[in-house]
């Protein structure tokens, strides 16, 4: 477990997103929706992308308050369907871009959706760096444990023994665990699901929007195409078994949580992992206010001034 930090308060917070009021109605599902999906028939994508669409609807989001970023690979096409603002941004590097505009805009609640070559194999250090920085955001990653989109070849949480491209005789390199390492690094707020139980995703996708810091919700999404039934044995509706996360289980309990993403596959849904820490968006606006309150009344030149003279 990480060590007990004496935290400094942070008097700054950051502004809660907008939302519909007075005579300005919420979005529909038609107003968000843009170019249709072109991912195959079948594939857990759109569940969670149907879902972010009720979550807008219910949330009565506006247009311009909507941030949708994503790396690439097929869960990555989603900004495509999404009418608003957002961002399609290069393989890997998802969260720097989702960065920036939370930091730049606290107003908002960025939303950032992965898949698992995306978001752990060429984007893995930027996980780990935004998960410690707390940087106030959503995570979303659909993993379906292949690389879809270039046709099957092995991701980082590839089962022990699966065939693909890149590996004919059977994966011999171990998978990483997606809610241990989150934890491991930082994360705030660490929760899993899977697109077959879509009223848990909503709650899922809810709770980490409604959190203070950095969410993170691993969501299995079938690949039906390159990777069937990989997870049968998370589907009641195919033999499997959902367990849910224990209502005794103690979710600011580092170690507890650590247990429970352990277990075997398919492991416990739901919040696995969630603490009150301040953002970087927070300490940076502390700081930000902290230098400006030093040039309260001055004019620009007389600003410039003073930094020339610090530089004598």
């Amino acid at each position: 477990m990480s060590q007990t930090l004496t935290e400094k308060p942070i008097a700054v917070v950051s502004p809660a997103p907008q939302t519909a009021t007075g005579d300005r109605k919420g979005l529909t599902k038609k107003e968000i929706a843009a170019d249709h999906p072109t991912w195959c028939p079948g594939c857990g994508d759109f569940s969670i992308l149907a879902l972010y669409f009720k979550l807008i609807e219910k949330r009565k989001l506006w247009h311009e308050k909507i941030t949708t970023i994503s790396g690439i690979g097929c869960s990555s096409r989603f900004p495509y369907f999404v009418q608003a603002h957002g961002a399609h941004f290069i393989h890997g590097r998802a969260l720097p871009f989702a960065s920036g505009v939370s930091l730049s805009r606290p107003d908002l609640h960025v939303f950032a959706f992965s898949g698992d070559g995306d978001a752990f194999s060429i984007g893995g250090n930027h996980f780990t760096h935004t998960a410690r920085k707390n940087i106030k955001m959503t995570l979303v990653v659909m993993d379906n444990q292949v690389y879809g989109l270039t046709k099957k070849q092995t991701s980082p949480t590839s089962p022990l023994g699966f065939k693909s491209k890149t590996d004919t005789w059977g994966a011999i390199d171990y998978p990483i665990n997606p809610a241990k390492q989150a934890i491991a690094v930082g994360a705030t707020f660490v929760a899993r699901t899977t697109s077959t139980n879509p009223n848990h995703v909503l709650a899922m996708m809810e709770a980490a929007m409604d959190h203070d810091g950095f969410s993170f919700v691993h969501c299995l999404s079938e690949c039906v195409e390159f990777y069937d039934g990989a997870f049968d044995a998370a589907n009641p509706r195919k033999g499997g078994v959902f367990n849910e996360v224990p209502k005794s289980h103690d979710v600011t309990d580092e170690f507890a949580a650590y247990k429970l993403a352990s277990q075997d596959f398919p492991g416990s849904f739901g919040v696995l992992y969630k603490v009150n820490k301040p953002t970087k968006n927070a300490r940076e606006a502390e700081i930000n206010q902290s230098h400006q309150s030093k040039f309260t009344g001055l004019k620009d030149w007389q600003i410039l001034q003073k930094t020339f003279d610090r530089m004598k």
